[in-house]
């Protein structure tokens, strides 16, 4: 293959070079007919297949073909299950391939920073641990199948508010540990085809014009072998953005073409940088056509089945209060809400899907028991409707339990827009409150994207939060209705229980162009837990219809160095009456320490989705490495573990954490870098092996010193602990005035010690 783009890209002019690193049209690459070189075929498709073969756009205007729309990722999310999302993506792969789409656009991994962010719809998490296994075995699937994927949007994409402008100023630590972690997994272990850089700016430089972020990161540190691919339109100078290291700018920029060629003539461009960007992008090119194109037509019908088995997979019992659920098909039961007949399944915007076919609640609940129903409001718009309301509370008032089918209208929740606040349209909230005032047997089924605030939530006895589950959601609804299935969701996000209450409150989305990701690390459940926020759900919440216990953890070690591998393993047992699915949780915490580094109060890092019979009890194992306990330090630029205690717990969800063991992990000195001074501290100083060893030698001259000098006297020597902190604090500069002893040729010899670079020992993962 090498040898082949080779001798393409010697034989192109620099004007077909330069046409190559843009697109023909919204969707297709130039090809060269010239040399052979073939077009390729890019699509949409998230959670669907979004070809368009009339009338182009990629604002999802215009009509697509007919296809599967999967469950959206912030329902396919609460799954928690990397071999459902590997199954989605391979189903996606297969039909891609049969509509001849060699790339398909997604996934979507970045983080939920903010609850309003208008295309949360299309992220999965507020977790980079989640959001990048999901997207690891996405990747997998689609590419399994010989068609690539574009992960997506590289980086801290996280509003629609000014997307196109606005810059997400972010520091170092916060990028590594919460927007970069993201992506990592999924470049280094999936190695998608493509990956498709944001429309913002980081840090003041447009994503797709940053060479740390495309090269440095991307392709140096990570290993990234595929091609950089532009989000539509945010190619705002075609030389820096080739220079950067983003090869193909989407999509067609015909006008934009000849600059490449201008700069390479005039030097401010080296051909090299396009002969590169050519050199990916034929690859991408050369590996499409390789893979054998499918022939014949999709299976719809199997690709359906799949969606209602990943929307059964995905809802999340969220109350269930005197068991209400599940019903009864002998009970007198209503259906209340537009959303039962006409279903909110799929966000709005480029991901929207031309949905092959959509049965509804009330007509999957035909074959199961027979319902009335009453529409209750109108779901295009938040107007009240007296005569619907009262026709939905006199429907509910004549029967044993009501349904109401409610959730956020499409007008709402959009690409390209923001949330203003966490409510449902209040014509909504006016329905449910009024039926409850007829009804207490009231269960509400939620369609939104997101969280939402429940007002009305200590009146009902059952909450089912569906999100948008694609288009087999009305069948997965039913059977969880009626306990064909036994719900077994998680929340992949916390719900807050006011929009005051959430990390990024007062920086979202920001003043003007800048957007200062003021709460750093602390985003979704590392800021509820560690401040002790209460939330209306916490992020891994879930219910089912029977119930597990936990018992018997154990850790291979309870002393450990940051090289050990740690096993972690508890036994699961479904000590209910039913068979269901748990999801295990297994997260990482550590105690708030004011004066040294600041961690979040517990971290995701490990989970795991089994099945389980009734009365069955199964073992879950984990495997945790460095990474798990260890922080991004800034002035090393690396990742590092802080000695000390850890806590193992297993969770229900980050607020319920129902075993634990501690482990204590020794401290990690991470040599390559020169950043001891004598202003540096001693607790600073002490982290290196030279300096722990100098400072012990060095400590007892100096109180021997302070003694004779009548600043303490021997009795005051008694608090170790108080004597330590003072100690840890004082600069080495402090030091050498009260250990006159040492000459100078000694602070020197400990300063070089303590900033020798050793090369061997490059820890960077």
């Amino acid at each position: 293959m090498k040898d082949k783009i080779q001798a393409w890209i010697e034989e192109m002019t620099l004007e077909e070079k330069a046409g190559l690193c843009s697109g023909k049209d919204n969707w297709r690459t130039k090809a060269v007919d010239r040399l052979t070189i073939p077009e390729i075929w890019v699509s949409d498709g998230p959670h669907g297949l979004r070809k368009q073969d009339g009338t182009q756009d990629h604002l999802g205007i215009n009509e697509s073909n007919p296809a599967v729309c999967f469950p959206t990722a912030c329902s396919s999310a609460a799954s928690f299950d990397t071999d459902l999302l590997y199954e989605i993506g391979e189903e996606l792969g297969k039909q891609s391939k049969a509509e001849n789409v060699h790339v398909l656009l997604g996934p979507g991994v970045n983080i939920k920073r903010s609850p309003l962010c208008g295309r949360n719809f299309e992220y999965f998490s507020e977790d980079p641990l989640l959001s990048t296994e999901l997207g690891t075995a996405f990747v997998k699937g689609v590419q399994d199948q010989g068609v690539g994927t574009s992960l997506k949007h590289f980086l801290a994409n996280n509003q629609e508010h000014r997307r196109n402008t606005s810059s997400s100023n972010i520091d170092e630590r916060t990028l590594r540990e919460i927007y970069l972690r993201a992506f990592e997994k999924v470049v280094k272990e999936a190695q998608p085809w493509t990956i498709m850089s944001a429309y913002n700016k980081v840090n003041g430089t447009f994503a797709s014009q940053s060479e740390y972020f495309l090269t440095e990161i991307l392709r140096d540190e990570w290993g990234f072998e595929g091609a950089v691919v532009s989000d539509w339109g945010a190619v705002h100078d075609r030389i820096a953005a080739l220079t950067a290291g983003c090869d193909l700018t989407m999509p067609a920029a015909l006008d934009t073409d000849n600059d490449i060629v201008k700069a390479v003539q005039d030097g401010s461009l080296e051909e090299a940088k396009l002969n590169q960007a050519c050199e990916r992008i034929l690859t991408l090119i050369l590996k499409s056509h390789e893979a054998e194109q499918a022939t014949g037509t999709i299976d719809l019908k199997k690709g359906h089945q799949l969606a209602q088995k990943a929307a059964e997979e995905s809802i999340v019992l969220l109350k269930n209060q005197d068991n209400i659920l599940p019903l009864q098909d002998t009970q007198k039961i209503a259906f209340i809400g537009k959303f039962a007949e006409i279903p909110r399944y799929q966000g709005s915007g480029s991901s929207r899907v031309n949905s092959w076919k959509v049965i509804p609640a009330l007509e999957e609940v035909a074959h199961k028991a027979k319902v009335t129903y009453a529409p209750g409001f109108d779901p295009e718009q938040d107007v009240d409707d007296p005569a619907l309301r009262a026709e939905a509370v006199k429907v509910a008032a004549e029967a044993d339990v009501a349904v109401i089918f409610a959730g956020l209208i499409e007008q709402m929740e959009s690409e390209g827009f923001d949330r203003k606040h966490l409510g449902m349209p209040a014509n909504q909230n006016a329905l449910i409150e009024a039926v409850c005032d007829v009804q207490p047997n009231t269960i509400v089924i939620l369609h939104n994207g997101g969280p939402i605030e429940m007002p009305w939530l200590g009146r009902v006895k059952g909450v089912l939060e569906a999100y948008l589950a694609g288009e087999a959601v009305g069948g997965a609804v039913v059977r969880i209705l009626f306990g064909d299935v036994n719900p077994s969701g998680r929340l992949p996000e916390s719900f807050p229980i006011r929009l005051k209450d959430t990390p990024s409150y007062l920086s979202f989305p920001g003043q003007g162009d800048q957007v200062d990701y003021q709460e750093g690390i602390f985003v979704g459940y590392r800021y509820y837990e560690t401040k002790d926020v209460d939330v209306l759900f916490p992020f891994g919440y879930g219910l089912s219809y029977t119930h597990f216990t936990y018992s018997n953890l154990q850790v291979s070690q309870k002393k450990a160095t940051a090289e050990y591998q740690l096993t972690v393993s508890v036994e699961v047992t479904n000590v209910g009456e039913h068979d269901g699915k748990e999801v295990v949780q297994l997260y990482v915490g550590r105690e708030w320490d004011m004066l040294g580094v600041h961690r979040p109060l517990r971290e995701l890092r490990a989970f795991k989705k089994i099945s389980l019979a009734a009365g069955e009890t199964a073992r879950v194992t984990f495997e945790l490495d460095r990474k798990a306990f260890s922080y991004w330090d800034v002035e090393a630029h690396n990742w590092r573990v802080d000695g000390g205690v850890f806590q193992i717990q297993i969770g229900k969800s980050a607020h319920e954490i129902v075993l634990s063991e501690e482990i204590e992990m020794e401290d990690e000195f991470i040599q390559g870098f020169a950043r001891y001074t004598m202003l540096s501290t001693v607790g600073d100083v002490i982290r290196h092996p030279a300096g722990a060893k100098f400072i012990e030698e060095a400590a007892p001259i100096m109180m021997k010193n302070l003694i004779q000098l009548g600043f303490i006297n021997e009795e005051q020597l008694t608090n170790r602990e108080q004597d330590s902190q003072a100690m840890n604090g004082l600069p080495l500069s402090v030091v050498k005035g009260l250990v006159a002893e040492y000459e100078n040729a000694r602070w020197e010899d400990l300063l070089n010690e303590l900033n020798e670079v050793d090369l061997s020992n490059d820890s960077e993962e």
